[in-house]
């Protein structure tokens, strides 16, 4: 396997990923040079500069995971990855002190007017009236977003003596008021509050262009802006404007909008108190060798079959949410494929019942193994990536319940898949706590291990029925590995199946022989993908 190294990563990472793969420190390059080279890769790896655009996703025939050294993933288009069954990583932590402090350090540059007093003073001048500043010191700071960064820096500022108001509307009011913040709800109340405001959000749909010359007229007359998070979230426009009359005092940014081409950004031609840095929020030694370390960890966990810590894309595979049920993806994922198999058709709609101790667990993982085992029959290149995405585009609905009710397993696990053409259940569980068994199919209780090959034969409860199936497989040289032979749960128990795991391909021809045999009905080969 090899994997592509960008945008001047430190070479720790390459010692992390190499004894899983070859490794290419390649430097930043252009869309069209990049898509030539992608193909040969599994993995990629960048910071912010490489922008991993749709084009170079779908050129990615091979790519398994993309990861981004630092917090933001808005140079890579997620929904192709997520489509083409790529995961995305990034380093939500890596970075967090170094974020932050730069945040404190460019607001006190920006109050102390600490660059045109220091320009000014090695220029031999002496003019210390002209560069009064104010401080920070008992004045209102006003923080949208309380993640990590944000609750460093409202720490910090706490200690400098700030007050602090909060807009995050997915912290809760006791989280906020934990940290010695106020909580606002409305951000028509947060404006008129703040004399500093800090911007920590990601850049999405609802927060670019957030801060505009709108919002700029609600705050106080005087007010100083900073902005470490994402460019966008500010307008550059609206606020050189509100800067050249005075409404906001001072800014200082260290992201923007077209970076790193800033030629055309408004603010580099303001007059006024301006900080601006060229986005070195995390260029600190400590915080880019993290982020490195961080995710080519990841990568070389991927790439070995383990899951990735931070996946962006796929949250319900996430560590924390996937070690209480790992133990049960395969036989979810098994469970999915055989349904689907034995019912054929399209899927409509797929129902997941939790019993035993998995009914008091997050089962969402195991949705998505279903899932992934289902649409493997219908699809190719099928993962716990893109699953969820491919049963969106086809309308499958997915109900998935807890039951208490009281059954014989320590979990069990129900499917229950409707197509078009039919409606079929099957039930998985662990057997002594590590071994995989199907339990059930349809109206029959099994117990049979899932295996690449297996052959489900409905047929009447009569004398020789095995012995003439047996007969047809020994004919085509088919050696069965293991058979369970059950009856329908019910009072006549002239119904029957046999479950058979066999040892290579049933064709066609001797499924049709096996189906000729009197007694015999709608015999299924199944092919368990998820077994190879």
């Amino acid at each position: 396997m090899k994997v592509l190294v960008t945008d001047k990563i430190n070479e720790t990472a390459g010692n992390i990923i190499s004894p899983a793969a070859e490794v290419d420190f390649l430097p930043t390059m252009p869309e069209d040079e990049l898509v030539k080279i992608i193909p040969q890769y599994d993995a990629l790896m960048v910071r912010s500069q490489t922008k991993v655009t749709p084009k170079i996703i779908e050129a990615g025939k091979n790519l398994k995971i993309i990861g981004r050294a630092g917090v933001g993933v808005d140079n890579i288009d997620l929904e192709s990855a997520t489509q083409n069954g790529i995961i995305v990583v990034n380093s939500p932590d890596g970075n967090t002190m170094a974020a932050a402090e730069h945040t404190i350090a460019l607001m006190l540059a920006m109050a102390r007017n600490i660059v045109p007093a220091a320009l000014s003073t090695k220029d031999g001048k002496w003019e210390r009236s002209k560069f009064t500043g104010c401080e920070l010191y008992n004045k209102t700071l006003g923080i949208i977003g309380l993640g990590k960064i944000g609750s460093h820096v409202a720490e910090v500022a706490l200690a400098l003596g700030m007050k602090l108001v909060v807009f995050d509307p997915f912290a809760s009011k006791e989280l906020v008021e934990k940290t010695g913040c106020e909580y606002i709800k409305n951000l028509d109340d947060f404006w008129c509050k703040c004399d500093f405001i800090t911007v920590h959000v990601p850049k999405t749909k609802d927060t670019v262009n957030m801060i505009n010359k709108d919002t700029i007229k609600k705050m106080k007359k005087g007010v100083r802006l900073v902005n470490c998070a994402r460019g966008g979230i500010i307008n550059e426009q609206d606020l050189k404007e509100a800067i050249e009359s005075a409404q906001v005092a001072a800014a200082a940014i260290d992201v923007y909008e077209n970076e790193p081409n800033i030629d055309s950004c408004p603010l580099i031609h303001t007059s006024g108190n301006i900080v601006l840095t060229p986005h070195l929020g995390a260029s600190t030694q400590e915080a880019q060798l993290n982020v490195a370390i961080d995710v080519a960890e990841q990568i070389k966990e991927v790439l070995t079959g383990g899951s990735a810590s931070s996946a962006v894309n796929i949250p319900s595979l996430r560590p924390d949410k996937l070690e209480p049920v790992k133990d049960y993806m395969q036989i979810a994922e098994n469970s999915g494929e055989l349904a689907m198999q034995i019912a054929g058709g399209v899927i409509k709609s797929i129902e997941i019942t939790a019993q035993g101790d998995l009914s008091d667990l997050d089962i969402q993982p195991l949705e998505v193994a279903v899932l992934k085992g289902a649409l493997s029959s219908l699809l190719v290149s099928v993962n716990y990536v893109n699953a969820p995405v491919l049963a969106k585009k086809r309308g499958i609905d997915i109900i998935s319940s807890r039951s208490k009710a009281k059954c014989n397993f320590a979990g069990l696990l129900t499917v229950k898949l409707t197509t078009d053409k039919a409606v079929t259940t099957v039930a998985g569980a662990l057997v002594a706590k590590d071994i995989p068994r199907i339990v059930k199919i349809n109206d029959y209780e099994t117990s049979i291990r899932p295996e690449k090959h297996m052959l489900i034969v409905p047929h009447l409860n009569q004398p020789s029925m095995i012995a003439k199936v047996a007969q047809v497989l020994g004919e085509n040289n088919i050696n069965i590995g293991s058979m369970n032979v059950v009856q329908k749960n019910d009072r006549h128990k002239t119904e029957s199946i046999m479950v058979i795991n066999v040892d290579s391909e049933v064709n066609d021809t001797t499924l049709c022989n096996i189906d000729k045999i009197e007694g015999v009905h709608g015999s299924k080969y199944v092919k368990l993908t998820t077994q190879e």
